[in-house]
C-alpha cells in the first residue's frame, strides 16, 4: 500500500500536471499542515484519490470551516455522514479517528507547541488532553481490530525526536506518551523543514517508526505477512533514508 505525504511546502513535483501519472500507484493522500487548502484540492482533485489532513500553524484561514467537528468514523461504512465536510475534497481528521478504505487506522492530531499565542498552539498538558479523548475508540478499535492505531498524523514533532531548541519547533512530549502505551506503526509529521537531501527522516522509537514528511513523502506500507514479531517494518520509500534508533530515557 502507498501514500502520498505532503507537508509544509508546496513541491513542484506534486504539484504539476503530471500529478496523477507519477503518483498512480498511491492509494491515498495524508497532509501534515501549513499547506493552503488550495494545494490540497489540486491534490485531491487530480489525483481522484481520498485526503485526510491535519492543520499547522500556518495556513489557518480556512480552520474555522472544519472547527467542532470531532467525530471518529469508519469511511466505508458511514457515507454520507456529517462530520465528513469534505471542503476541498479533503477531510479534516483532527482530534478524531478514522478508518480508511483500505482498513488503516489513523488519529490526527494538528497544531504546534505554543509559542505566540495564535491559533492552533498548543500546551503539552492540552495536547495530552486531546490524546485523552481519542483513548475511547482507540479502546474500542483493539478489542475489534486487535490493535489501537496504526497512523498517527501531526503537524509537530515527539520531543527529542527530529524537533529543535526552539519554542515554535519543540515537539511534544505526550506523543512519547502516546507512542509508547498506543504502539502506532507510524507517527507521520511535519513542521521540521528538510533543505538538505540526506537529512534524516526517519527515527525509530519503542515500536513506531517516526517520519518527517515535509515537502512529499510516498510511504510504502508492507504487507501484514511481511512483519516479523513485533518489530517495526521500516518504510520502504523512493528516497531509501536511513533510520536511526534513539537511546534516551523514557519520560514520565
Amino acid at each position: 500500500m502507498k501514500i502520498l505525504c505532503v507537508s509544509d511546502h508546496i513541491d513542484p513535483l506534486v504539484y504539476s500536471t503530471q500529478i496523477k501519472d507519477r503518483f498512480r500507484d498511491v492509494d491515498f493522500v495524508l497532509s501534515a499542515g501549513d499547506l493552503p487548502m488550495e494545494y490540497l484540492g489540486f491534490i485531491a482533485g487530480s489525483m481522484n484519490r481520498d485526503l485526510y489532513f491535519v492543520f499547522g500553524n500556518h495556513n489557518l484561514k480556512k480552520l474555522s470551516l472544519f472547527k467542532g467537528h470531532t467525530s471518529n468514523y469508519d469511511v466505508e461504512d458511514t457515507l454520507p455522514h456529517p462530520a465528513l465536510n469534505n471542503y476541498y475534497g479533503s477531510t479534516y481528521i483532527g482530534g478524531r479517528i478514522v478508518k480508511t478504505k483500505q482498513g488503516l487506522l489513523i488519529a490526527g492530531l494538528g497544531g504546534s507547541m505554543l509559542y505566540n499565542g495564535d491559533e492552533n498552539q498548543f500546551t503539552d498538558f492540552q495536547m495530552f488532553w486531546k490524546i485523552t479523548r481519542l483513548i475511547p475508540r482507540m479502546l474500542w478499535n483493539k478489542m475489534v481490530h486487535g490493535r489501537y492505531l496504526d497512523i498517527l498524523l501531526t503537524h509537530a514533532p515527539p520531543r527529542g525526536i527530529h524537533d529543535r531548541a526552539d519554542p515554535p519547533h519543540r515537539g511534544f512530549e505526550s506523543f512519547l506518551w502516546f507512542m509508547r502505551w498506543f504502539k502506532p506503526r507510524y507517527l507521520l509529521h511535519g513542521h521540521i523543514h528538510l533543505y538538505d537531501l540526506n537529512a534524516q527522516r526517519i527515527t525509530s522509537y519503542h515500536e513506531t517508526a517516526v517520519i518527517n514528511v515535509y515537502d512529499h513523502y510516498v510511504l510504502n506500507i508492507p504487507n501484514s505477512g511481511e512483519q516479523t514479531g513485533n518489530a517495526v517494518p521500516l518504510p520502504q520509500t523512493q528516497e531509501n533514508p536511513e533510520s536511526q534508533q534513539i537511546h534516551r530515557e523514557d519520560r514520565a
